[in-house]
């Protein structure tokens, strides 16, 4: 049986789709204003790794994940870098998509951007209104809460902490126009000459936040929906006003399973820009010491509700699990072929192994478990090359461990990262003592490599070098 905890219960609850063999699966993606940070990347990653598991288990998975292309922040960094909100939206959407490529996060089935969506949204709006869940004061139109009675259900909090809580955040004009402290904003007027605005019956404005998604999931995938994913930042306030909106507008069921993953903390403190310790995706990549599939698999290593540490030393230690992934999977591949008849032994060893993997997996996406299972794998892969078991044997070990760590973004099994000019010159000047003869320098050389994590062999074409 497939479960999958569910934020809105807080307990695991079975996996049943709406409609057999098919998921209907959305998540809430970036404001596009800036290069990503791990955190981010590390919503993307975990959701592509539950998206391809269910894939791998034979669903049809419709994954729909949005831009958010305008807002204040997107005005705000126009002004720095003296570009429109269109081309800030573009830059940084052209970015978040080269980035996720380079981590192996399969392209979304659909990305919408909000500004194609803004007849639906004023359409929206207009029906709560009707209903009398909305209303309009000055230009501004605010969804009452009151109306909905299961405001709070989301989140887990009392709607009286809620309602102060609120409060403590308003200016004294937001506190002017609501009716009602936790009422949020459908529609904002916008004034600024400067700044994008678009037409609605109450005046040029903009799209509340949490309007956008609420919209782009009906147009997409439909009234109700299997899966809504985000960080657990968004299940207050974004997540919880969605639900309220839709299942007003609507007058059934949302979303089925709430799924929300942990946050990203770097050196043990909370990532923040204050602390320095801010980490975008962009810069990671930019580095040539760092591996992107090894940097994905760091992401996807953890489950998906817990939170991640993240740390250079973390880093390079899931790097070295990768490292030997990669050694393992290049020598099955120059083994593998047709000839041979099938082990059966090892047949029946991989058979066990795949049904502990889908168990695992089948647990809402346990995926430290799963991947003990690969790592079984990859053992028994070892020890089948070690008794020089037939070709046939080899392709049937490789083909299963292909289909495994492709779930967790790992396709390609050559070597991503390319040594430092540090490295290259140390590497040049061992190469030079070795052909003198000078052994003892060599072995210096070599041993200097090791603490950099490079590990030297000599053969006879010369120097080969593995990443430890």
């Amino acid at each position: 049986m497939q479960t999958v905890y569910n934020t809105y219960t807080l307990e695991k609850e079975r996996f049943t789709p709406i409609e057999e063999g098919k998921v209907r699966f959305y998540l809430c993606g970036p404001t596009v204003y800036n290069y990503i940070h791990i955190g981010n990347a590390r919503s993307s990653a975990a959701f592509d790794t539950i998206r391809k598991y269910l894939e791998w288990r034979g669903y049809s998975v419709d994954f729909v994940s949005n831009f958010t292309d305008l807002g204040d922040k997107v005005i705000a960094q126009g002004e720095k870098e003296g570009l429109s909100e269109e081309e800030v939206a573009d830059k940084y959407a052209d970015a978040f998509l080269a980035d996720v490529a380079a981590l192996n996060i399969a392209p979304a089935t659909t990305r919408p951007r909000a500004t194609q969506y803004m007849e639906e949204m004023v359409a929206f709006v207009e029906k709560l209104m009707a209903q009398g869940q909305a209303y309009e004061v000055n230009g501004d139109v605010y969804f009452r809460t009151d109306q909905f009675k299961n405001y709070a259900v989301l989140s887990h909090q009392n709607m009286a902490e809620l309602k102060k809580n609120a409060a403590g955040r308003l200016d004294n004009e937001d506190q002017e126009e609501k009716e009602n402290d936790t009422d949020f904003a459908l529609w904002k007027k916008e004034e600024r000459p400067d700044v994008t605005s678009w037409p609605s019956p109450w005046g040029p404005g903009r799209p509340g936040w949490h309007l956008e998604c609420s919209v782009m999931i009906d147009s997409l995938l439909g009234d109700t929906i299997d899966i809504h994913a985000g960080g657990i930042d968004l299940a207050f306030p974004h997540h919880t006003n969605e639900l309220a909106q839709s299942e007003s507008y609507h007058d059934e069921r949302f979303v089925n399973y709430w799924l929300h993953n942990g946050f990203v903390n770097v050196n043990d403190e909370k990532m923040s820009k204050s602390l320095g310790n801010f980490v975008t995706i962009h810069d990671l990549l930019a580095d040539d010491n760092i591996d992107p599939q090894g940097l994905r698999y760091f992401l996807s290593k953890t489950h998906y509700r817990r939170p991640v540490a993240y740390s250079r030393e973390r880093l390079d230690q899931a790097q070295q699990e990768v490292d030997k992934i990669y050694r393992t999977m290049r020598a099955l591949a120059k083994a593998a072929g047709p000839a041979g008849e099938l082990d059966s032994t090892t047949g029946a060893q991989l058979q066990l192994l795949d049904e502990r993997f889908m168990a695992a997996m089948d647990d809402d996406f346990n995926v430290e478990n799963a991947l003990t299972v690969v790592f079984e794998g990859l053992t028994l892969a070892n020890r089948t090359l070690q008794e020089k078991k037939n070709q046939k044997t080899f392709a049937l070990l490789r083909e299963k461990l292909v289909t495994w760590l492709h779930i967790f973004g790992l396709d390609d099994f050559e070597e991503k990262r390319s040594l430092s000019k540090k490295a290259q010159a140390i590497l040049e000047e061992r190469a030079a003592a070795r052909k003198e003869k000078d052994f003892e320098k060599s072995d210096e050389l070599r041993d200097q490599l090791k603490e950099m994590g490079i590990l030297v062999k000599d053969g006879r074409d010369g120097q080969s070098i593995e990443w430890m």
